[in-house]
């Protein structure tokens, strides 16, 4: 742990479900001592999302990973107490309740930032802390549709699509994550203050979804449904091989474009007049991608990658998270790590930690933990409760 670059920063994770979570996971895995709080009786909805080995719930595993689990009920004085104490040693505190909830329960941040002025209160919600939608119940869905991005995703002719995974909410992983380390980095710079962050789920996301505002606000446009395509470049679709099988592929520079016309035995189209820069392609991208089309039917995938790789052309094949597991790349990058799990009885494989550090890499230390796996360790040996005073409050004591 004294090796990984955030190791000695403590985090008290008071959230559930997704994005808070994350914004833990990825400080977990650079060295926080993340200090996850769940509920005594179901703990966290997510050990109950999606598929379970043997009743244990696998994307728990994955979220929670290098992270202790204590029970606590905030609801209660008791557990009111167990979060003051934790705030005392704490440098970060995430949660994602509603707007008001930590102050009704006694647990503001002007409560906390007077046990600990240093501390930094990451507050993540649907729609933020402030704003007439502030009051309202606000998950990861209704942010994707919210922020702009469902309205241009599908096709022109069909109901809009939402994402096939949590994407705001892990947009919102990974912005909260960088924005605690700015808030610790500004409050190690500048004399040791703390302070509250105000994250809505569908901010991120809403500031990754492209021009839309600034094409908007000079020209009217507003972005329609475009399928695979996408409003600034050409060509950029998905492809089918002769044998059945899908690639993605994109022109976006003029010399991966023409990269890929030969690629495919196609270098007519470089000279063709309707396809001569990138404004002319999205001008004429029906007939530009019928005629890639053909191309590609002409081969095989095996065939259609090593043309592309011959020509230093970009390509991609579209992955089942099943040709991931086998794929060569995947395996070099070490993107896939396995860690043996006591409670699934064996090895688990998961995504890997994001990045790589020459010095101080991250690293997957152990899987999700058992609910209230460290009530022993945490609230009687580092806070100084009793047995008694967990036994009647229902926590349980692991050995």
């Amino acid at each position: 742990m004294s090796t990984l670059p955030l190791s000695g920063v403590r985090v008290v994770d008071i959230s559930s479900f997704l994005a808070g979570p994350m914004v833990s996971m990825f400080l977990g895995d650079y060295g926080a001592d993340v200090i996850k709080v769940e509920h005594p009786g179901r703990g966290d909805e997510v050990r109950f999302w999606g598929e379970n080995k043997d009743g244990v719930g696998l994307y728990y595993k994955v979220l929670n990973r290098n992270k202790r689990s204590v029970t606590a009920d905030l609801r209660t004085p008791m557990g009111v107490e167990i979060v003051k104490r934790l705030a005392g040693s704490a440098d970060v505190i995430i949660e994602n309740f509603r707007p008001g909830t930590l102050e009704r329960w006694g647990l503001g941040y002007d409560v906390l930032s007077a046990i600990n002025p240093g501390i930094v209160l990451a507050r993540i919600t649907g729609y933020g802390q402030t704003g007439p939608n502030s009051h309202k119940p606000g998950f990861g869905t209704v942010a994707e549709g919210f922020s702009g991005c469902v309205y241009v995703t599908g096709y022109s002719d069909r109901p809009p699509l939402l994402p096939a995974f949590g994407l705001a909410d892990s947009t919102t992983g990974l912005s909260g994550a960088f924005l605690v380390m700015v808030a610790l980095f500004e409050r190690e710079r500048r004399g040791g203050a703390g302070q509250v962050i105000d994250l809505a789920i569908y901010e991120p996301l809403f500031t990754l979804i492209g021009p839309h505002v600034v094409n908007y606000d000079q020209l009217g446009v507003v972005q329609q449904r475009t399928g695979s395509r996408i409003a600034f470049t050409a060509p950029r679709n998905t492809f089918r091989t002769r044998d059945g099988n899908w690639v993605v592929m994109s022109g976006s520079a003029q010399s991966t474009f023409e990269r890929t016309c030969r690629a495919l035995d196609r270098p007519e189209l470089i000279d063709d007049p309707r396809f001569g820069d990138n404004r002319k392609r999205l001008q004429n991208v029906e007939e530009l991608e019928a005629a890639l089309a053909e191309g590609f039917a002409q081969f095989d995938l095996d065939e259609v990658l090593r043309r592309f790789d011959k020509h230093e052309a970009a390509i991609a094949p579209v992955y089942s998270v099943e040709q991931i597991f086998s794929d060569p790349h995947f395996e070099a990058r070490g993107n896939i790590a396995t860690v043996t799990d006591e409670e699934l009885g064996g090895p688990v494989r998961m995504q890997n930690v994001v990045g790589g550090f020459s010095r101080t890499p991250g690293e997957i230390r152990h899987a999700g933990p058992r609910l209230g796996q460290h009530n022993r360790e945490v609230l009687i040996d580092e806070l100084g409760f009793s047995a008694a005073e967990l036994k009647d409050a229902g926590l349980p004591l692991f050995p």
